[in-house]
């Protein structure tokens, strides 16, 4: 009877917090908070320390399920937010922080942790590959809205929040063959043909191809079928699953097949249809952010914490307000942008879902004992306050953004608005 009660309360108390993000969303958008942050505490909350409505102690394996399914819904929302031409110049942003800000990040966070923390360098490389995801999920108040806004930041952040959840992955199995043999002679080889190489490309394939095989069958069909657009909302999950189930089987990166899935589902001939799955996706991304952060802020323990505190502080302080900023800076040197533009792509990296989903991945791959603690404990600091700092600081920096340099630059492309 008591199991039975506390499943009624929480499905109480979820039913309030839905109805409360609902109804007083005009007045939470005003406040410098994000929906995230707001989450998280409830998820403290109804822990152990709260109310402990929140009893369970997920496994790694429901764990790196749960996030899975997070990351997938949220790697396709944004690329179906992708309206760019596949051209250099168009993704010249995403670039820079791919290429250069990401395997920065990832290095430099694994020197701090090496040299600072004492890690041995596998360990210190998976640390670095788990903490630098971008979160596409957490970074709403960030992330484009309009596919076709052409602002350049917004784009930046959603096309690398998109991109790095998929392109950390062969660091993380770099730093997971490290653990498993320390001579990497005997694995470089196989790493860089098959990690790097294979799975980047057959992602690559198998998301367009299968995103222009469900575009073709779906007009195939539509002269024997009448358009329920209820039913038509589905098809963007169908090409999620499919995509990434294919990709994984011929050992390419899910991930990357789902976003390349949704950046060529969005190049269709309807483009009412595409937005209407954007916003069915983007409705399911929502629910998922909060069970996650809810999960996330139940499952916060003091004494580990406490533990490791000293260690998460060392890694999180540098990677938000040392490795971040100015590894975007560096990364963008010659980017035509504002420079404004250039420090919120360091301020902006924010952590989520996706490091969440590594760790639980790599403790099902090797990763056990006091260094599996150490890394879990370093990796939920980081999000919790990467949570609590950019859920502060994104909607008044936004605002700031909106109206001192992103009102400029529409100025000086439309000069006919400032003189109406």
């Amino acid at each position: 009877m008591a199991l039975v009660d506390v499943y009624i309360l929480d499905l109480l108390v979820i039913g309030l917090l839905l109805l409360m993000v609902t109804v007083g969303s005009g007045w939470i958008a005003r406040l410098p908070l994000s929906y995230a942050l707001i989450y998280l505490f409830v998820g403290i909350i109804l822990s152990p320390y709260g109310l402990n409505l929140v009893q369970i102690r997920p496994d790694a394996n429901f764990l790196e399920r749960a996030t899975e399914i997070v990351v997938l819904i949220s790697l396709f929302s944004c690329g179906l937010k992708m309206s760019r031409p596949l051209q250099y110049g168009a993704w010249r942003s995403t670039i820079r922080l791919i290429g250069l800000l990401m395997p920065i990040t990832i290095f430099a966070v694994a020197a701090i942790a090496h040299y600072v923390v004492q890690l041995d360098w596998g360990l210190s490389i998976l640390l670095g590959a788990i903490l630098a995801p971008t979160d596409p999920v957490l970074a709403s108040e960030v992330q484009l809205e309009d596919p076709q806004d052409r602002d350049e930041l917004r784009f930046g952040i959603t096309s690398e929040g998109g991109l790095n959840d998929a392109l950390a992955f062969p660091f993380v199995y770099f730093g997971i063959h490290w653990i498993e043999k320390d001579n990497w002679r005997e694995w470089i080889h196989r790493w860089i043909a098959i990690d790097l190489v294979w799975a980047i490309f057959a992602g690559i394939v198998v998301g367009f191809l299968v995103a222009k095989a469900i575009k073709w069958i779906d007009k195939k069909l539509e002269r024997f079928r009448t358009s329920d657009d209820l039913m038509e909302d589905f098809v963007a999950l169908s090409a999620i699953f499919i995509t990434y189930a294919l990709a994984e089987l011929v050992y390419g990166y899910g991930f990357l097949a789902v976003f390349v899935a949704g950046i060529a589902m969005r190049r269709r001939r309807n483009d009412e249809y595409t937005e209407n799955q954007l916003h069915f996706i983007e409705r399911i991304e929502k629910l998922a952010e909060i069970g996650t952060i809810l999960l996330l802020g139940s499952m916060l323990r003091f004494a580990p914490m406490l533990k490791f505190a000293g260690d998460a502080f060392v890694i999180a302080f540098s990677l938000i307000f040392v490795i971040r900023p100015l590894g975007a800076w560096i990364s963008t040197i010659g980017l035509k942008v504002h420079p404004a533009t250039r420090w919120l792509y360091g301020w902006f990296g924010i952590r989520g879902v996706g490091s969440i989903y590594y760790l639980a991945y790599t403790f099902g791959h090797g990763l056990k004992g006091y260094d599996g603690e150490q890394i879990a404990w370093i990796t939920f600091w980081t999000i919790v306050l990467s949570v609590l700092l950019h859920g502060v600081t994104s909607t008044p920096l936004m605002r700031w953004y909106e109206r001192n340099v992103e009102h400029n630059e529409t100025l000086e492309q439309n000069p006919a608005q400032h003189e109406a």
